[in-house]
């Protein structure tokens, strides 16, 4: 196939909307390592999605559940890939992005008081200058 249009595709998927969605999950795939189903000629990987939806070799219905479960919710006990890297940039941004959390909701601190008193509006309204 030269060129992949919509109408190439509908046999195999329900709507464009649809189509969409499990496009992107290919791509996604393809992206992540997965051979392709069809030759890609130097082709991108969304050119390369769309050609094999087309093809009608792909498993629609496999695709189909990678996106249902890419959009599920992790369960709570999940670990974050980052934090067992041993880069130490990783290590340290995710340091600062859980100190940063943690300071959302804690006291704030004396300089963040003294900032705020600094800066605070003491003016009164000129509503209340007019009584």
């Amino acid at each position: 196939m030269a060129r992949v249009t919509n109408s190439d595709t509908l046999p195999y998927v329900d709507s464009r909307y649809e189509l969409g969605m499990l496009a992107s999950q290919r791509v996604r795939d393809l992206n992540g390592g997965v051979h392709p189903v069809v030759e890609t000629k130097g082709d991108k990987p969304t050119v390369v999605a769309l050609r094999e939806i087309a093809s009608g070799n792909l498993d629609i219905d496999q695709v189909r559940h990678e996106f249902i479960e890419s959009y599920k919710d992790k369960p709570q006990n999940a670990e974050n890939i980052e934090s067992k890297s041993e880069d130490p940039k990783i290590k340290n941004f995710a340091a600062e992005l859980a100190g940063f959390h943690k300071s959302e909701t804690s006291e704030p601190s004396e300089s963040e008081e003294e900032y705020a008193k600094e800066n605070s509006d003491d003016t009164p309204d000129s509503d209340e200058n007019e009584e």
